[in-house]
């Protein structure tokens, strides 16, 4: 059976961690805060002491970190997992992170002889505590190939976007496009509002209409719910938006949207704090129009009511034979 150390038990990466425990892999863990791991080591899983101990444990590393800098750090320190890896064993990076950071970090497990992939997930967390959640994967062919069936296990649609990197850089642009998404649907939803709209209406008219998209279907409800609860807060936005635009500047690419979201953002979180729910950032424009966004029959969290299905590898049209 392979073996997988998962370091990072957060919003996400908890989810991700008990989809590999729930179906039966030989799963060990570790967080900084050991009493978010606990349920895991209830149900089965093992704990790791450090990253270079687990890396030598295990067949497949897999960290899922809130920043760059902190998977640097599991990786680089004396007791990190670059001392752990060795030949034959994978380094899975599931966190939102930057290309040239990854191919960096990759660049020192190829060196010891084990093979780098980034895999970060997109779909939300609902979808993250299902394993119905889609994961890209960044790496050389075989290597995917090998990893898949870890992957299907903690995600439905599996995509290889190529060499290492890529995977990165589309998560961060489907991030931009979600937050690009989310600033339209404040803007929609206030409109509406002041101009007497019923808001149960409005928001059906948007989702059967070609105005419609993923960020309207989940992060809408929770909002007129008014628990703007999605498990993301302003800062990762901050920190997405500026891997998104790094990216785009290494290309020389003009951004004219990403510029103002960034400015909208740093302002929300001036105003509300860098914790601060993610969808709350249409407080600034409820507060300027005088209006409440909210609206009865909406949930205040979304839960994936689809059953976990087996995952599959998404085939890319015009690519794949």
């Amino acid at each position: 059976m392979t073996k997988v150390g998962f370091i990072g038990l957060g919003n996400v990466g908890g989810k991700l961690a008990g989809s590999l425990l729930r179906n039966g892999v030989d799963l060990t863990v570790r967080d900084l805060d050991k009493t978010v791991a606990q349920p895991f080591l209830e149900g089965g899983a093992k704990w790791g002491n450090s990253p270079k101990q687990m890396a030598q444990d295990v067949d497949i590393f897999i960290t899922c970190l809130p920043s760059p800098a902190a998977s640097a750090a599991v990786m680089e320190a004396e007791d990190g997992a670059l001392a752990g890896l060795s030949e034959g064993k994978v380094w899975a990076e599931m966190s939102t992170t930057d290309e040239a950071e990854v191919k960096r970090l990759g660049a020192l497990v190829k060196a010891v002889g084990a093979e780098p992939v980034d895999c970060p997930v997109s779909g939300g967390c609902h979808r993250a505590a299902t394993g119905n959640i889609a994961i890209f994967a960044g790496c050389e062919r075989v290597t995917f190939e090998h990893i898949l069936p870890v992957l299907t296990t903690m995600g439905r649609r599996i995509l290889h976007t190529g060499p290492l990197g890529t995977a990165s850089i589309l998560k961060v642009v489907t991030n931009y496009l979600a937050t690009a998404n989310l600033l339209s649907l404040a803007e929609a939803l206030v409109t509406s509002k002041v101009a007497g709209m019923d808001l149960n209406t409005t928001y059906e008219a948007i989702r059967i209409s070609s105005g419609n998209s993923f960020v309207h279907e989940t992060e809408s409800q929770v909002t007129l719910n008014g628990s703007r609860d999605i498990s993301f807060t302003m800062d990762l936005v901050c920190k997405d938006i500026g891997l998104f635009s790094e990216v785009a500047k290494r290309g020389n690419v003009p951004l004219e949207l990403a510029p103002v979201m960034v400015d909208i953002f740093k302002d929300g979180q001036e105003r509300y704090g860098p914790r601060e729910l993610s969808p709350n950032i249409i407080k600034r424009l409820e507060e300027a129009a005088g209006v409440d966004i909210l609206a009865p029959g909406f949930p205040p969290e979304m839960v994936d009511d689809e059953p976990e299905e087996a995952g599959y590898e998404v085939k890319v049209k015009g690519r794949d034979a």
